[in-house]
């Protein structure tokens, strides 16, 4: 009776080397897509960008540091407002109940998937030169000149970007609140919590995380953002996508435009490595304090 299991268990190992010998052939197709998507463009951009002197010349004009840093300051003011006017709706449409927050919860998610043109096309019609503001500014002083006029410039751009993009703060939020123990919100209450103080001290740690993942979601977004700058037409406002645009399109500059579309690349990572980082410190920590100490015997 051993002898023939010994045997049989023989053969099932025979007959499944080779399956698993086959199986490693299935990371081919996806590696290989992969490879051909992103790793080859990629690897063009950075080979593009290797010319003599090209990297001296295009990072030390004033043209590409102005960018950097309109680029970086658009998205830093975008990202914070999107933080506070999120956290914000999260908190009314997760705590504070009222007769259509279901309606504003699916308008809210209707936004993730709308172009980010529409909104600056729906900016245009309200709050530019000719929109409907403006319109009803001139009809009631009688001037025709337009008094509002902060369409054009990083104003309209930020707060276009905030439109668009605070969805992407109130969805994960939405989900942090909603599991947070009602427990733990009825027994801060009945020890005389507050509102503000049972929101500040019980459902904004539990909501941290979250909060944390859409910033960072929507400081990469905004960093590398270009159609909301480009539809726009926002005069003087030159970022660093802006910036390859006219390098490798308008002024067929290939070169340069790598160069800073490599720039763009490396900061982008940066930023995504930064935020796994001190997301993963996060998340030890939270279960370093969830940790449940067994009592000495």
């Amino acid at each position: 009776m051993t002898g023939s299991t010994a045997v049989l268990l023989d053969a099932a190992r025979v007959t499944r080397a080779p399956r698993r010998h086959r199986a490693h052939w299935w990371v081919l197709p996806p590696l290989a897509v992969v490879l051909f998507a992103a790793v080859y463009p990629l690897a063009r951009v950075f080979g593009e960008s290797t010319r003599p002197g090209k990297w001296v010349e295009v990072l030390g004009s004033a043209q590409f540091r102005d960018a950097l840093w309109r680029t970086v300051a658009i998205a830093a003011t975008s990202t914070l407002g999107c933080l506070v006017l999120g956290t914000f709706l999260a908190v009314i449409l997760a705590f504070v109940p009222f007769p259509g927050s279901g309606l504003v919860g699916r308008l809210i998610d209707t936004v993730l998937s709308l172009p980010s043109f529409l909104i600056t096309l729906a900016f245009t019609f309200l709050y530019g030169t000719a929109g409907a503001v403006n319109a009803a500014i001139s009809a009631l002083s009688g001037d025709p000149a337009p008094l509002l006029n902060v369409l054009y410039t990083p104003a309209g751009v930020i707060a276009a970007e905030i439109t668009f993009f605070t969805p992407f703060v109130v969805r994960p939020l939405l989900a942090a609140f909603a599991m947070v123990p009602r427990a733990q919100l009825d027994v801060a209450a009945s020890l005389g919590a507050g509102p503000l103080r049972v929101l500040r001290s019980v459902v904004l740690p539990e909501a941290w995380p979250a909060l944390m993942a859409g910033g960072s979601l929507v400081l990469l977004l905004t960093l590398n953002e270009f159609g909301i700058v480009l539809f726009t037409g926002a005069k003087g406002v030159t970022t660093l996508p802006v910036l390859i645009y006219t390098r490798g399109i308008v002024t067929f500059d290939l070169p340069g435009a790598a160069v800073i579309a490599a720039v763009q690349v490396v900061l982008s990572l940066g930023l995504y490595l930064a935020y796994r980082m001190i997301f993963a410190r996060m998340t030890s920590g939270r279960d370093g304090d969830d940790a449940v100490v067994e009592p000495a015997k």
